[in-house]
Formats: structure tokens, sequence, C-alpha cells
């Protein structure tokens, strides 16, 4: 099922056109009578006065031919309300035998500024699917024709909103994407393909990464055929000499586990944790086609954690690129090794203004927040507070995790200048958190988002409609918009 939105001089037909209006809160519609014939106001009219008005929206169905959508506007409305009723809509009309609707966007009454382009964005976003591999697949399309003279999104903010959803859907393509497909090699070749976008993108392989003594991000993927990456991707929107925004991503394209093996229940899911790396992927891509007024750089490092003879052992020690020491006392604690490499290598090149990292890190973030928060941990209360904002705004929340000294001795080594996990138990998240923070040299403003509950949803939400989420792309899209253009 996908949509296809056209902003068109099509004429109505008062007996066919399946008609989408709207009302105001209490679903009065004097207002709408100009658009209805007195049959179908009386009709509709008589309905209402029986009917549960909580709810957002109605379906009318005035004859075998035509439909009308009532929806109501309610009052204090936030964005995020109105994406939530674009998707409420498309949920229902992908039930209806119907193709085509009509939204009249003359009976938009609300002092929302650009309703119907969040409108639409929502609808959009629900609108998703990943149907990619299925060899039956006759997709319905679903017209939605805006017609009227007012209310009407601008050319700009349709440009703006469409850029959201390609780097959004562009996130879920990738998390979609099996391992036996999307691996490290097929990955760094996908990104090659961002220049057409206007982004400057250089990859790193594994002769180079050695060269830069990359080795804790090359420990984690010495056990598979397939080579390992660093791949940097940069967008130069704002004024040449301000110093660039920094997304770090984590890219494990399938993770075993390594010896450190997982269960083989539930294993098929492990082509998701690469989801921090595809919504790096996805916002640079956002921030290029939207042409944002902002210098970026995005930075994944792209690894697949397998057994073989080769592969990382517990008990390994590593010299990483910031000449810290690591013992590997866990094959499965990967992702903070990838990281460490990447973190230390996009202060030092590249000096940004703030770094904000993501990743599925932790199992243990979803026992404390389940599928509700991403976690966020930071060493700057005032990039915390940006985000937290953000996340809010587009519901894409994220809730303040503690860092503090005293977990740095749980991180400790014996034998090296640290271990990468804290065998005494307990604070997963956190002790996580606190071992990537080591790697953050220059005391530069830092965030790190354990996303491990937010990438990917079993039976969907308000915006997406199960699968991969691409969480993270328009949370740090409306960070960017908010605070640095």
């Amino acid at each position: 099922m996908s949509v296809k939105i056209n902003y068109s001089k099509i004429k109505i037909s008062k007996s066919s056109s399946n008609l989408i209006l709207f009302s105001n809160d209490e679903f009065r519609i004097n207002a709408l009578k100009k658009y209805l014939t007195n049959s179908e106001y009386n009709y509709i009219n008589d309905l209402l006065k029986t009917s549960d008005l909580k709810k957002n929206l109605f379906i009318f169905e005035v004859n075998s031919k035509k439909k009308i959508v009532l929806l109501s506007i309610k009052k204090k409305l936030k964005s995020s309300d109105i994406e939530k009723l674009g998707a409420e809509l498309y949920g229902r009309i992908t039930s209806e035998k119907n193709s085509e609707y009509f939204i009249i966007s003359d009976s938009v009454d609300t002092n929302y500024n650009n309703f119907l382009g969040y409108f639409l964005h929502g609808l959009k976003l629900k609108s998703y699917e990943f149907k990619k591999y299925k060899t039956k697949n006759k997709d319905k399309i679903i017209s939605i024709n805006i017609t009227g003279n007012k209310n009407k999104p601008s050319n700009q903010t349709q440009l703006k909103f469409k850029a959201l959803e390609e780097g959004t859907f562009y996130a879920r393509d990738l998390v979609s994407e099996p391992g036996n497909i999307l691996h490290p090699d097929e990955y760094a070749k996908r990104l090659v393909s961002l220049k057409k976008n206007g982004l400057k993108v250089n990859i790193y392989d594994e002769k180079k990464l050695k060269k830069l003594g990359m080795n804790a991000l090359l420990g984690v993927g010495q056990g598979s055929i397939r080579g390992s990456y660093l791949v940097t991707m940069e967008w130069n929107g704002g004024k040449n000499n301000s110093k660039p925004l920094a997304f770090v991503g984590k890219g494990v394209c399938f993770d075993t586990g390594g010896y450190s093996l997982k269960p083989a229940k539930f294993m098929e899911d492990m082509t998701y944790d690469m989801a921090g790396s595809a919504a790096v992927v996805g916002l640079m891509k956002n921030l290029a086609l939207r042409k944002a007024k902002v210098n970026a750089v995005g930075v994944v490092g792209l690894v697949e954690n397998m057994v073989s003879g080769n592969a990382q052992r517990p008990g390994d020690i590593v010299k990483s690129y910031s000449g810290k020491t690591i013992e590997v006392l866990n094959t499965d604690a990967e992702g903070r090794l990838v990281l460490a490499d990447a973190l230390t290598f996009t202060e030092k090149k590249f000096k940004p203004k703030f770094i904000v990292d993501l990743a599925t890190l932790t199992g243990a973030i979803i026992v404390s927040l389940g599928s509700e928060y991403a976690g966020l941990f930071s060493n700057d209360n005032n990039l915390s507070e940006k985000i937290f904002d953000a996340g809010e705004k587009v519901e894409e929340k994220v809730w303040r995790m503690p860092l503090h000294n005293n977990y740095d001795k749980l991180m400790n080594s014996k034998n090296a200048d640290m271990q990468n996990i804290n065998y005494v138990g307990g604070a997963g998240s956190t002790t996580a958190a606190q071992f990537l923070q080591r790697f953050i040299i220059n005391k530069t403003p830092w965030a790190h988002l354990d996303i491990a509950g937010m990438a990917f949803s079993k039976y969907g939400g308000a915006l997406n409609s199960g699968g991969a989420t691409g969480f993270g792309v328009r949370l740090l899209n409306k960070l960017i918009e908010d605070n640095y253009e």
C-alpha cells in the first residue's frame, strides 16, 4: 500500500468524489455545508447527534460510490498531534475499497501554522512498508488530491517534509534489509551513491583502518569474510568556518555475539543492530535534500560480528585509535568497541561543535525504558536539554540517564586500561555509556542515545506500521532545525 499526494486542479464530481473534510473539535459542520449536498449534510448531521464525538474521525458512506471522511481539529494542538491524525486517517482508509480521495483544504479552520503539512507528513510516515522481497506484490496506490485555495503547504514546506520522509524511509529501508544483502561491503557501496545528493563521502577500508590504528573496530569484524569500514559523510551548508555538528552511528550489520554467542531465538532480529548508523545516514540524506543551512558530518562504523577461526576471543586485548587499551571480556559487547574508535576519530578529525552517537547498544535500556524512550547519556546539560525538547516535539522521546565517575571502577581492567563489560552486574546501559565517554578525549559536548528499544517495532506505532522505525532521523533534524540553523 502506498500513498500518492497530488496538488492539482482536478474537478470534483458531486456524486462520486470521496471527500476529506475538517470540522471543529465538537464536529459542528455548519461551515461545511457548501461542500455537501443538502441530503448529505442532513444525513451526516443526524448521525453525528447519536455518535461518540470523542473520536477523531468518522467515515460516512453517503451512496454506493461516495464516502465522506470527517476529521475534527482539536484545541491546543501540537505538531505531533496533527501528524498522528494524518496517520490515523491512513490506517482507516487502507481498509476501504476506495483508492482516491479529495482533501478540501479550505475546510481547515485553525490558527495552527502549516496544519496540512504536518497532517500529510504523518499520513506519509504511517504509509511506509518494506515489500522489496515480496514476489506477489500488487501495490495498491491511494491517491490523495489536495484541492482548494487556502491552507495548502508552500512549495518550500512540501520540499522540507519530502526530504524528511525520504531520509526516514531510507533509514527504515537500510534497517529492514536482511543480513545476507546488507553486509558491510554492500552498505559501504550504497553510501557512495549519496554523493549525488551533494554529500562528500569518504570510505575507510580495512587497509586504511589498520594504518590509522582502529583496532577496536577492526577486532569486531575480523571473524567475518566481509570487510570492515568507517564511512564519513559531510554536508557543508553553513558558514565555511563554522564547526560541524557530528553524528556517529553503530553499524553492526549482523550480530551473532561472536564467541559470546547469542541465543538462537530472535537472533534473526540482529539485522537491525545497525539502526544507529541508519539513523545517521537518513539524517545526512535529509539535510542534503533540504539543503540545510548547517555544517554537519555523519560517521558510521560498519562491521559484521561473526564466529570463525579468525574471530575475536574473550580475553583479547586491543589498542584503540585513542591509544587506550581494551580487554574484550565479552565479544557480544561489540558496539561500544566500534563506537570507541569512531568517536575519537570524529572528535580528532572534525573538531565538531558537539557529537551525538546513536546505537542499539544494550538490552538493559529496554528493561529500563521499554519501547517508549531512548536512553540519553551526556556530558553536557545544554545539549541534553535541546535533545530532550526536540524529542518531545516529534514524539521521538528520550530520557536522561546517569553518568558518574563512580561507575568507572566497574569498567577498569587488571590487564588493560579498561574492560568492555561490567562483570559485577547491574547498570548495563550506564556502564556502557561510561565506557564510551572515555573516548571523548577533548571534552567535546557529547550525547549518547541508546536506541535498542526504539529502532524496531514488531507491532507498529503511531507513525509507523511495524518493523523499522527510522528513530533518530526526525529527532536530530528537529534538534538542528530549532537550534543550529
